[in-house]
């Protein structure tokens, strides 16, 4: 009896008489056509035998398993072996290429190699450069310390030098890492502002312009002052039309003479206006006061301090005078009145007895008093110890 295999035999019955081999169909083999040939696998539900269609060029053999899984070669997948695995790139007839992203990636496209997924702050078709704001060093890629409000952001290391520097500072800032004002600015809460100095400040003389950490401006200029050079220094006042600070108005009585001195940022020269001098004063006091000549232009001592300075000045010592004469005047009367009252006071006492009167000295200033006066009373006499003796029956006395 053949008992070939219904379903891999080409017939049931039929079968070598020698060797018993019955006729297989295609993927079959045994001697029954029982099992499936070399290069097939059965299907697990039907148990026929389907080929395996592993790739030549990806498949170490032509053989696979049970469930169909072609045996790969290095660097290639899936069940037929017909694509490369993670890592890997270019199917070929031999075999799959490494990707190659320097180690900081594990999988690329498996056509072009552009490597996916780059790691540590990395990026490139081959994770070969930095992200933007990184900078490469021996240890791999790190933060730029460089701000994206004072900066691009990015950085790089100069060749001889270890410590990156930022590409390019932002207005304002200067500095390896851009974290400093630059001239001309100042620090206002972590920003660098400009300095706000109303164009009183010339850079070429002072090129910081104002203090980095105040903003206070440095080294004003015609004649101006304060924190923003907004106002005139002393004995100077601003111009009604304009933003220059000149030299205030010297006046001498009535009428005065002027002396104006433009700031050097003013367009006007020098000038001295012209003005008549109070016909008051004669020519030698004029002189003595403004000695001027032809050739000196300049203005004069007396030009420093204004007619309301020196009237101020006057009252000023007249007040003084009369406090000291009123004090001087009080003091005087305050005696006069003392004197006057310690002469007038009472410089005696009667003490009243039963039968006589008695005086006692009440101020030692006057010691030889008379006291017979005291009393009026012709019936009376004055004892030699200063006592009066009544000598009416009434006891009448009179003082």
């Amino acid at each position: 009896i053949c008992n070939c295999s219904v379903v891999g035999s080409a017939g049931a019955g039929e079968c070598n008489v020698t060797t018993g081999q019955c006729p297989c169909l295609e993927g079959y083999a045994g001697l029954r056509c029982e099992v499936c040939a070399q290069g097939f696998h059965p299907e697990p539900k039907s148990q026929r035998c389907r080929p395996c269609g592993c790739s030549p060029s990806g498949s170490s053999s032509a053989q696979c398993d049970h469930s169909g899984k072609c045996q790969c070669k290095v660097g290639v997948t899936g069940l037929k072996c017909d694509r490369c695995g993670d890592g890997y790139y270019r199917f070929n007839e031999t075999t799959c290429e490494p990707c190659q992203c320097n180690n900081h990636s594990k999988t690329c496209n498996s056509s072009t190699g552009t490597c996916l997924h780059c790691q540590e702050n990395t990026e490139g078709n081959h994770c070969e450069l930095c992200k933007e704001g990184f900078y490469r060093s021996a240890h791999g890629c790190h933060r730029c310390p460089c701000s994206t409000v004072a900066s691009t952001g990015t950085c790089r290391i100069p060749p001889g030098e270890t410590a990156p520097r930022c590409d390019q500072c932002k207005t304002g800032y200067t500095g390896p890492n851009c974290n400093r004002c630059d001239n001309g600015y100042y620090n206002s809460d972590s920003i660098c502002v400009r300095c706000k100095c109303n164009g009183n400040v010339d850079p070429a003389r002072s090129p910081r312009v104002c203090r980095p950490d105040s903003g206070e401006c440095i080294g004003c200029l015609y004649h101006t002052a304060g924190f923003h050079c907004q106002d005139c220094e002393d004995g100077y006042v601003r111009e009604p039309e304009g933003n220059n600070c000149t030299k205030k108005e010297a006046t001498l009585g009535p009428e005065t003479r002027e002396f104006t001195t433009s700031a050097p940022n003013a367009s006007k020269a020098t000038a001295f206006s012209t003005a008549v001098i109070n016909s008051t004063l004669s020519p030698p006091t004029i002189q003595t006061i403004l000695p001027m000549s032809s050739s000196d232009n300049s203005t004069s001592v007396f030009a420093d301090v204004s007619w309301t300075q020196f009237n101020i000045i006057i009252l000023t010592v007249i007040i003084i005078v009369v406090v000291l004469l009123m004090g001087f005047v009080g003091a005087v009367y305050m005696y006069r009145e003392y004197q006057n009252r310690k002469l007038n006071a009472p410089f005696w006492t009667i003490e009243l007895k039963e039968d006589n009167i008695s005086f006692s000295s009440y101020h030692d200033s006057i010691p030889n008093a008379d006291v017979s006066g005291l009393l009026e009373d012709d019936g009376n006499e004055v004892a030699p110890n200063g006592q009066l003796t009544l000598t009416t029956p009434m006891h009448n006395y009179k003082a």
